[in-house]
């Protein structure tokens, strides 16, 4: 894996909580930072919860006390913004901005083969999720390890051109 290959990949940023109003505005829960920066990443791919997929451009919001109100064309009635309840808002990851040094998406995480400072292959990382604490890399090989993502504690090295991880952990554990 390489970095070439994240660009085609696609990061959820958000999901339609439902109607606010009677005009058609949807209340969204951003897991961009700040919330409104997900107003900036357009297109959207929509994906609804039987995986039906569409395309929409040209949505505009603003800040609310819980999360966005955003306005997407051709939704103008609360029902028919009701009716996109618990839709997934999708971006390219192309369409973000490169990330700090030291700083990394999840999704280029994903796939990267993790290793321990004395070599031992754990696996693969799987998924990445926060604690509140921390984010937690779940590395899959002949079991699932849970390893907090603490650098450089015990993140030591990510090679995202090779698609490898060095981290300071037992491989026991």
């Amino acid at each position: 894996m390489s970095a070439a290959n994240n660009t085609s990949k696609r990061i959820l940023i958000g999901k339609i909580m439902g109607a606010f109003g009677v005009r058609g505005e949807l209340k969204i829960l951003s897991h961009t930072a700040p919330e409104t920066a997900l107003l900036r990443y357009q297109p959207w791919t929509l994906r609804d919860t039987r995986g039906r997929e569409w395309q929409v451009t040209g949505a505009r919001g603003r800040a609310a006390s819980k999360g966005v109100l955003a306005s997407i064309p051709d939704i103008h009635d609360r029902d028919a913004a009701e009716a996109l309840r618990g839709v997934e808002i999708y971006v390219p990851r192309s369409a973000l901005p490169a990330p700090r040094p030291g700083e990394y998406y999840w999704v280029d995480l994903q796939g990267l083969q993790v290793e321990t400072v004395e070599g031992v292959p754990l696996g693969h990382i799987d998924h990445v999720f926060s604690t509140g604490a921390n984010d937690v890399i779940s590395v899959r090989g002949e079991r699932e390890r849970l390893i907090p993502f603490i650098q450089p504690d015990v993140v030591r090295q990510v090679d995202l051109e090779t698609g490898r991880m060095v981290v300071d952990w037992d491989a026991e554990f």
